[in-house]
């Protein structure tokens, strides 16, 4: 875990537009551009998270294990648990929100530079639905709840698993502003993965959560 973060999840999350630009020997990138080296670069770490995934360290685990449903909860249908999951999600994100806004003030954009690249066209929109709603969605439920909250819940209780794994999730935004609510982002997701055993959950959850944020900032 710690050697994708160090290795993938910093330089290329964080790191990757800053090479852009000295690549591209300019001072700043214009929205279309960020929007499309985005694409490039999450696409760029899930395939590196994919290729480490494939050498565990415990060789009688493949891949694919990561996508099968837990023979513990095929009885429980993941359609179901992604609709509650989203529903309560939503919901709560919403609650603690209004809160927020209540105690310390509404913000007039949550996220000024992505609103810039939402309304700098219909490239750079498309490009945001798929690093926000399929590659990100992706990428980071094989990280944090196919792989890291898989491999916690084999030391310590699922429940104590879920709260590490939230921890770090929402740690590996490096973002002390929006720390809670990713938080909670991350324990919901992880409580639905658990329930329902099948990652498809937890993915579908997370991006239809990206797509709402997406259509309210955008919206904005």
């Amino acid at each position: 875990m710690a050697f994708y973060l160090f290795s993938m999840h910093v330089p290329l999350s964080f790191g990757g537009l800053s090479a852009v630009t000295s690549i591209l020997h300019c001072s700043a990138l214009d929205p279309q551009t960020e929007a499309l080296s985005l694409v490039a670069l999450q696409t760029l770490e899930l395939i590196g998270v994919l290729l480490l995934l494939r050498c565990p360290g415990k060789p009688q685990y493949k891949l694919r294990d990561f996508f099968q449903e837990k023979r513990s909860a095929k009885e429980r249908n993941w359609l179901f648990v992604s609709a509650l999951g989203f529903g309560f999600l939503v919901l709560l994100v919403f609650t603690t929100s209004i809160i927020v806004d209540w105690l310390i003030g509404t913000k007039e954009v949550n996220n000024p530079i992505l609103k810039e690249i939402l309304s700098s066209g219909p490239i750079s929109i498309t490009s945001c639905i798929l690093v926000y709603c399929i590659i990100t969605p992706s990428l980071e439920e094989i990280v944090y709840r196919g792989f890291f909250l898989t491999a916690l819940s084999s030391t310590m209780k699922w429940q104590q698993a879920v709260i590490v794994s939230s921890v770090v999730f929402s740690a590996a935004h490096f973002s002390a502003e929006n720390f809670i609510q990713l938080f909670i982002i991350g324990l919901i997701l992880g409580c639905c993965y658990c329930w329902s055993g099948d990652l498809r959950s937890s993915i579908i959850i997370h991006s239809l959560y990206n797509a709402l944020t997406l259509l309210i900032i955008y919206a904005s």
